[in-house]
């Protein structure tokens, strides 16, 4: 501000010095043609002694008001020039009447009138009308209708020209100090604006993911760091966009060039976690997540938009990786498991046994199932799941798969004194996989019975539509939180209270379950309330 203050009162002093010149300069201009129009028709006038003097002292002040610094002494001394140019005025005009040298008196009388107001004004009308009438009264010339030019027009002419002088004045001052107010704050807000846009430059520049803005033609407008840094990765200009070919998750095959993330961006469309491959199969290869927002202006048209970009090539590399490891366990797991089983059976089959034998083998045949349904939990959620699961459609009774799931499920939940209601009433077809149907309700069913409170109760219940069918099952156990709800579909996810308590799972079931109702063109839903008890709700169609 102190600065702003400074530079605002040197500009008014250079514009004061630049004034006064300015102004005493003009009134030299006009003198000199007088001067040059008396040389050509009254030579002999320029001779005159009053002509020439007044001629000389508004040269003289010219060259003056050019040298002196007003700027540095009061303005008040300024105001000599031209009353001294009122007093020269009157001479030349004195040394020829006929030129009307009087009407020269506009110039220091719009010079004072607007430079220092009323009393300016007073004293410039004031002065040349006192010296016109006295000049008139030495000359001792008499008052008539020849007189009334010099006597009374000159003076209302100056008097009007010193009024209008004073209204300009006063209008351009109050213009001047609005336009001096807005210009401060136009300042202000530039500065802000700066500061802002250099924080912003410093917050995007400093982030580990790639920023690209653009406007409402597509043109980039700001490309920070961490993008340009991809870029030059791949020996690309760092001010490049996109690079030039872009792989599908697959790693493979490229994106057509309609399809590439900024193209898209570009026209408005709105997406997140977009994966892309940057580098050739074989090489150097970097996988970025991209998300897009489009901006709209006040009247709802596109108006550019952001493209961000996240590096996550460690985090596809590391659930490949654990895919890979528990697909390879399950393989090296199934074979042994397999034949654990099979040897069970047959010592099961002996009748020989003696019931102490026979039930420690019926609970290591029991745990070996147990074992090999997780190991085959595993091999289908590390695996594609549209290769790993495969759906045989047919016509089935869903009242039926119900009842054959809680007739299986009756003893377990018995051991805990849970009681399973089965609410299903009369048949209810449907085109469906009944296989993977049943597995479903299995794995809502274990999960309704193995996270229920001790003598809870389950309830299984069909509400059947005219094209879809919900099926629920509903608990009285310990319920979910929202946070967990939000994550429950997740490959290996496990509540907090469970993972710290003795219940067994693996966090798979549930996002096998959710797959086998997708693949059937429906969705499994979950709603919980901690403390009270959970409901899923799988809707499924009523044909493919």
């Amino acid at each position: 501000m102190a600065r702003a203050a400074e530079s605002t009162e040197a500009e008014r002093r250079s514009r004061l010095d630049r004034g006064v010149f300015q102004s005493q300069l003009l009134l030299s201009a006009a003198l000199l043609l007088l001067v040059c129009a008396s040389y050509v028709l009254q030579p002999s006038s320029v001779l005159d002694i009053r002509f020439f003097g007044g001629v000389a002292v508004v040269f003289a002040l010219t060259g003056a008001a050019a040298l002196i610094p007003w700027s540095r002494i009061h303005r008040n001394w300024a105001a000599l020039v031209p009353l001294a140019d009122i007093i020269a005025i009157i001479a030349v005009r004195e040394g020829n009447t006929l030129l009307g040298a009087s009407l020269l008196l506009v110039f220091p009388v719009i010079w004072l009138s607007s430079h220092y107001g009323f009393a300016g004004a007073a004293v410039s009308v004031g002065l040349s009308t006192g010296l016109l009438w006295a000049s008139s009264a030495v000359r001792g010339e008499a008052i008539g209708v020849g007189s009334i030019p010099s006597l009374l027009l000159v003076p209302t002419t100056l008097v009007f020209i010193a009024t209008t002088t004073l209204a300009t004045s006063a209008r351009t001052a109050a213009q001047r100090g609005l336009l001096r107010q807005q210009a401060g704050l136009l300042e202000v807000a530039l500065g802000r604006a700066r500061r802002q846009q250099q924080t912003l430059d410093e917050v995007l520049n400093a982030v580990t993911f790639g920023v690209i803005a653009f406007d409402r033609a597509g043109r980039e407008t700001l490309l920070n760091r961490a993008h340009r840094s991809v870029q030059t990765e791949f020996g690309l200009p760092e001010t490049t966009v996109e690079h030039p070919v872009l792989y599908r998750p697959d790693r493979v095959t490229p994106y057509a060039e309609e399809e590439k993330p900024f193209r898209r961006a570009t026209a408005g469309e709105r997406y997140d976690d977009l994966v892309v491959w940057l580098g050739e199969p074989g090489e150097h290869r970097v996988a970025l997540s991209i998300s897009s927002r489009p901006l709209t202006s006040p009247d709802g048209r596109l108006d550019g938009g952001v493209m961000v970009s996240r590096d996550v090539t460690s985090e596809i590399n590391a659930i490949q990786a654990r895919d890979d490891l528990v697909a390879s366990v399950s393989h090296e797991l199934r074979t042994p498991l397999t034949s654990i089983l099979g040897y069970l059976e047959l010592a099961l089959d002996d009748e020989r046994l003696d019931p102490s034998t026979r039930s420690m083998l019926e609970v290591a045949s029991a745990n070996s199932d147990r074992l090999l349904a997780l190991v085959a939990d595993l091999l289908t959620a590390a695996s594609e799941k549209e290769q790993q699961i495969v759906m045989s459609f047919s016509q089935c009774d869903l009242s039926e798969i119900v009842a054959q799931a809680i007739d299986a499920h009756v003893l377990t939940a018995g051991e805990r004194g849970i009681v399973i209601e089965n609410a299903v009433e009369g048949p209810v077809l449907l085109e469906a996989d009944g296989f993977r149907l049943r597995q479903v309700v299995d794995n809502l069913l274990t999960n309704a019975i193995k996270y229920n409170v001790e003598n809870g109760r389950v309830t299984v219940s069909v509400a059947p539509g005219e094209s879809t069918v919900d099926l629920s099952v509903s608990d009285t156990g310990i319920g979910l939180s929202e946070l967990e709800q939000q994550k429950l579909f997740d490959r290996y996810f496990r509540a907090e209270g469970v993972r710290q308590s003795t219940i067994h799972g693996s966090g798979l079931g549930l996002t096998i379950s959710r797959d086998i109702v997708r693949r059937h063109g429906g969705e499994l839903s979950v709603s919980s309330t901690s403390g009270v008890g959970t409901t899923f709700t799988a809707t499924i169609p009523r044909a493919r």
